[in-house]
């Protein structure tokens, strides 16, 4: 260099000293540059250590490229995302198992092959197995084969060849537990396969191994589950892609294109409701519709709904079922798939377990392999490929002979048995609904000649709803156990029908006016009960067997009586029955009742006092708001005072309250605050209570005092303002409502228990909402001046300046120790002094005398269209120099303002030790619909003052959850944050698919429908409340419908 300085100070030429002075100048900085890049250091450790570390760092830049030969996978983008904050979760301590689960063809493999191909190369040893279903079982040493195959990937080829499945184990258990490796093993469904894998002697820490399989009880009964240190297993339910994304992959494959052809439009959508989300059918019907006509696409459509099956789709369904490993497995599964999906798992299992199958076990083997689940209100879930695979299996015992089958649902089929009258003891199950029958005619013709029944002797679960019958009721077959009759014509129950081996009546919707077996019979009182008397004996009576009643929408009901005749009912369910007046006192007979529902039942007079073991009653819809209620429980307590006079159409309605109940339901009773309960004392038993859609102000006293309680509903209450100090022992609370809420305050007891808590406060704006310790709103303009000025907010008339109802859509937020307002315009503070037009901004932190309180960030948002609703993106803080990343995703989702410009302003509070002099930051803003223009920063100090004064931000500091607080539970990877409340579930009610096919991520040891977050709720930070799965938007009613 100096040589080169002497040749450019003895240069005469001006022009040509400038640049060699230039050339000089950039070999300096390039010097300086090189001299400052960081080397490795090996003082201290392993040689082998430090050469694997430089060997992983080539080995990662040379594989940059291979991403772009990875498929794409239409749908699968959260799931990749989870996945790859899973892989980089590095846990220290622990081996790290993440299983995906769920039925055949939803895309487990794609995935785990996807992920494998975009991370393994993050890993110096790494190996995917795949296929070990088939593999292991299409040759004698399958097994064998794997095991090679592994030891061959993650350690160095031997030249010996081994025999011994154990030996291999033990050269794997060998290799794992003294390096971290990546493991993908795809489609286990055998426990030796995993004892064979993955040994039992523990893994490196560190280590990481993805799973997929159909079978969720495999992984926890292997061998390396039963080591010392366990390693920390995440379960991952893959299931159904939403209706936008299966419309992409359908139009992928049958047009090529992203959208529809013209005129295929409803066919498409027949299809994709067809297919529920499930991608291996949407692929395959794809392609084999492809260049067809819109008449083939609704022949095809038409043969599905048939129960026609594809075998592409359907191989694959078939391996889950034949895989159950008993007869009642499969006996269950086809049972449910005939006639029972959307009903009470309960109700189910107690019909059922009198069929002789073993329900208990059944269920469990069904649920684990994905073929089976439960949805909300405990509603048997199956998705509708597996309806259409269980009721294939039945139709194949006999395809062209529908008699000889055992169970009968189609009603094509199941009209023509019955009007031929062939109907074979084989049929343990039949269902036929007249109203089903595409011809009108015939519709209104058929009447059953209950002859048709007389030879179906094993006949155990019959539906005739809709259907006229004549003939002896002595015909019908003497084993039934349910008896589901809608729509029935006779206006009492017909005493010579075989009811003695009944388990469960439904006779919704039908013409019946009192049920008391007493007085079905029309005989003369005398004759009648010499008959009785000579029927049935004490141990044998008319309903002995009966557990189950249901006469919903019964309207013509008046009475129900004759409870001495049923002596083991443990449901009751009479809901909408709008004529009914009274409960008969024979009720006390029933001692194994648990379970009375008279929703919506408004004439209501009289409910006996004698129900004393009742734990679930229901009396939505009773008007109880406006009768005078007496209500019994160990003293009298009046929901109202009783008036001096009391008006001619006001009613007066007696209802006992028994100290056993768990489960009570008073929604929809136009019950205020004042004409509450005072006192609800003995109900010390009660978990949960719903006060659904009444007038309540605020939280009535004797709720909080229930010392069980664990559910609370408020949904809907309209007049509700405040919630404070619930029960302590909740861990459900929702106070959603479908109107614009008043609700302004939630307050939690200190003692507080994790809580589920829903809640929408979007439709709450522009009134204050504040959920103590987690988030509070108001108004831009209610907020005090020396709280803005404090936040450095000076100078912000421009706030107000928007005219008409945009000026009272500002708001202030406050969450996680961030203040954040948006406006429309595009105006930024001039107090926001270092700005960039790009949509991040990179700044050093300067030195200052006084401390750093806080940073404000601004960005100007442009959209193409004028966008009445948009979604806010979400918002990355980056302190390269300590690596700590805060990825804040705003509390409000959708923002209304009119006008092509929106900008955001916010106020980020740090701790002592977040942000610091010296230290190097970017801020980016990650895009969604509108582009970012500019954004910039600006500095907030204390004023250097050591007088103690008051601090304004003290009650927003006090809280938990703030950046410098606790965020454990919001913490993604070692020093980086999600900062966002609302943990949502994919809302798909929208698109007609089965409420229970929604993306789940499972934690570990149970099934959420939501990723966990815990943290504390309250303001002040010595609390210990914990709330998990908050939500905020749709609803899970948490009642339970029971036939």
């Amino acid at each position: 260099m100096a040589k080169h300085r002497q040749t450019m100070e003895a240069e005469r030429n001006a022009d040509k000293r400038s640049h060699l002075a230039q050339k000089m100048d950039l070999w300096n900085k390039a010097l300086t540059e090189v001299a400052n890049l960081q080397g490795w250091d090996v003082y201290g450790r392993q040689e082998a250590e430090f050469i694997e570390e430089i060997v992983n760092d080539i080995y990662n830049k040379l594989h940059i490229s291979s991403r772009s030969a990875l498929p794409v996978l239409i749908g699968m983008d959260s799931f990749i995302e989870f996945l790859t904050l899973w892989l980089k979760d590095a846990s220290p301590d622990t081996t790290n198992i993440l299983t995906i689960l769920g039925m055949g063809g939803m895309g487990k493999t794609s995935l785990a092959k996807y992920v494998y191909g975009l991370h393994s190369h993050n890993f110096y040893t790494s190996s995917f197995i795949e296929n070990i279903r088939r593999r292991s079982d299409s040759k004698f040493n399958g097994l064998l084969d794997l095991q090679k195959q592994l030891c061959e990937d993650i350690s160095k080829p031997s030249l010996l060849r081994v025999h011994d499945a154990s030996v291999y184990t033990s050269n794997i258990e060998n290799v794992v537990a003294s390096k971290k490796v990546f493991l993908v093993l795809d489609d286990i469904d055998r426990l030796n396969q995993l004892d064979a894998l993955l040994g039992s002697k523990g893994f490196h820490p560190e280590s990481k191994i993805i799973i997929t399989t159909k079978d969720a009880s495999l992984i926890d009964s292997c061998s390396l589950f039963k080591t010392k240190f366990k390693p920390k297993h995440t379960n991952y339910l893959l299931q159904g892609l939403d209706k936008t994304e299966s419309q992409q992959l359908l139009f992928s494959h049958a047009f090529m294109s992203k959208d529809p052809k013209a005129g295929y439009e409803e066919v498409s959508e027949k299809l994709v409701k067809y297919c529920e989300g499930h991608p291996l059918a949407l692929e395959v019907l794809g392609k084999s519709l492809h260049n067809k006509s819109v008449a083939y696409w609704e022949e095809v459509i038409k043969g599905l709904e048939k129960g026609i099956q594809v075998s592409g789709i359907n191989n694959v369904l078939r391996e889950s079922f034949d895989s159950l490993p008993y007869e009642d497995d499969k006996e269950l599964f086809k049972h449910i798939a005939c006639f029972f999906v959307g009903m009470d798992r309960g109700v189910v299992e107690t019909i059922l377990n009198t069929c002789g199958i073993n329900t208990s076990i059944a269920f469990t083997n069904l649920i684990d392999r994905c073929l089976l689940s439960i949805g909300r209100n405990n509603k048997l879930m199956m998705h509708r490929l597996l309806e259409v695979m269980g009721r294939f299996i039945v139709r194949e015992e006999s395809p062209n002979k529908p008699w000889k089958r055992t169970r009968l649902w189609y009603p094509e089929e199941s009209f023509k048995v019955l009007k031929e009258g062939n109907g074979m003891r084989n049929i343990l199950g039949f269902t036929f609904d007249t109203r089903m029958l595409e011809n009108e005619k015939v519709r209104e013709a058929f009447e059953l000649n209950t002859d048709a029944l007389s030879k179906m002797d094993e006949l155990m679960l019959l539906q005739l709803n809709y259907v006229k019958m004549n003939g002896s009721y002595k015909n019908f077959p003497e084993k039934l156990r349910w008896l589901c009759m809608h729509g029935f014509l006779l206006k009492s129950i017909p005493l010579d029908l075989p009811m003695e081996n009944l388990v469960a009546l439904d006779m919704s919707y039908s013409n019946v006016e009192s049920f008391d077996v007493y007085y079905s019979n029309q005989l003369p009182p005398q004759r009648r009960q010499k008959q009785l008397t000579q029927s049935f004996s004490k141990d044998k009576r008319l309903l002995g067997s009966l557990k189950i009643l249901n006469l919903s929408f019964c309207q013509q009901l008046r009475s129900l009586g004759g409870f001495d005749e049923l002596p083991v009912l443990e449901r009751l369910i009479v809901t909408n029955c709008i004529n009914l007046l009274e409960v008969s006192e024979s009720i006390e007979q029933c001692i194994q009742l648990f379970l009375i529902d008279l929703r919506y039942c408004n004439k209501l007079e009289k409910l006996p006092s004698t129900i004393k073991k009742v734990k679930t009653l229901l009396l939505d819809g009773c008007t109880l708001g406006e009768s005078l209620v007496d209500i019994d429980m160990d003293t009298k307590i009046s929901f109202s005072p009783i008036p001096k006079t009391i008006p001619d159409d006001m009613k007066f309605l007696e209802i006992s309250l028994p100290s056993s109940l768990v489960r009570l339901s008073l929604g929809n009773n136009n019950l205020s605050t004042e004409s509450f309960p005072m006192d609800f004392r003995c109900l010390s038993m009660l978990r949960d209570l719903y006060l659904d859609d009444n007038l309540i102000i605020s939280l009535p006293n004797c709720v909080k005092s229930l010392p069980r309680l664990e559910i609370l509903s408020m949904r809907n209450c309209k007049m509700l303002t405040l919630v404070e100090n619930p029960p302590h022992t909740l861990t459900h609370l929702n106070l959603i409502s479908d109107y614009k809420p008043l609700l302004q305050k939630v307050v939690f007891d200190p003692d507080m228990s994790p809580l589920n808590f829903i809640v929408n406060w979007e439709l709450s704006a522009p009134s204050s909402f504040e959920f103590e310790g987690m988030v509070k709103i108001q108004p831009i303009a209610g907020v005090e001046e020396k709280v803005l000025l404090t936040l450095g907010w000076t100078e912000v008339d421009f706030l107000n300046l928007n005219k008409g109802t945009e000026e009272s859509k500002i708001q202030m937020y406050y969450e996680f120790g961030i203040f954040s307002t948006i406006y429309g315009g595009e105006e930024m503070p001039n107090w926001i002094t270092n700005t960039s037009n790009l949509r991040s901004i990179s700044f050093t932190i300067p030195s200052s005398p006084n401390n750093l309180k806080g940073l404000n960030f601004c960005y100007v948002q442009k959209f193409r269209f004028r966008y009445e609703c948009f979604d806010l993106p979400k918002i990355i803080i980056c302190n390269k120099t300590k690596n700590l990343t805060w990825i804040y995703k705003h509390c409000t989702d959708v923002v209304t303002i009119g006008g092509y410009w929106v900008t955001f302003l916010s106020h980020w509070m740090f701790g002592m030790n977040e942000m610091e002099d010296g230290d190097d930051v970017t801020i980016t803003v990650r895009e969604n619909l509108g582009q970012v223009m500019k954004c910039g920063i600006s500095f907030v100090y204390d004023d250097g003052k050591t007088e103690e004064e008051e601090d304004v931000l003290g009650y927003y500091k006090s809280w938990n959850h703030i950046i410098g607080g606790d965020l454990n539970g919001f913490q993604l990877t070692t020093g980086e944050y999600l900062l966002y409340i609302k943990q949502f579930m994919r809302n798909i009610n929208s698109i007609e698919f089965s409420p229970h096919f929604v993306r789940c991520g499972i934690a570990e040891g149970a099934s959420f429908k939501e990723r966990k977050v815990w943290f504390r709720a309250l303001s002040q930070r010595k609390s210990s409340v914990l709330v998990s799965h908050m939500r905020f938007g749709g609803m899970i009613d948490q009642r339970r419908s029971f036939i």
